[in-house]
């Protein structure tokens, strides 16, 4: 005895099986070609800024009137 291999619900016959088979289709046909794009394109990487880093850590004078102490 054979069950029938059913996808959708059926309420379109089988046209529900091949919408949706169809629809599955296209998306990884997608997917596929996405990837494949972004497998053969360099990326293009932005240059980090430049960030002055303190060799203290307590603040000096200039640096201590910009700050309020925390209560």
């Amino acid at each position: 005895m054979q069950f029938p291999f059913v996808i959708a619900h059926g309420g379109l016959g089988n046209f529900d099986e091949l919408i949706f088979v169809g629809i599955g289709i296209v998306f990884l046909a997608l997917m596929a070609f996405s990837w494949i794009r972004s497998r053969n394109v360099e990326p293009v990487l932005e240059d980090e800024p430049n960030v002055k880093t303190s060799t203290h850590d307590t603040a000096t004078s200039s640096d201590a009137d910009d700050r309020f102490r925390l209560e």
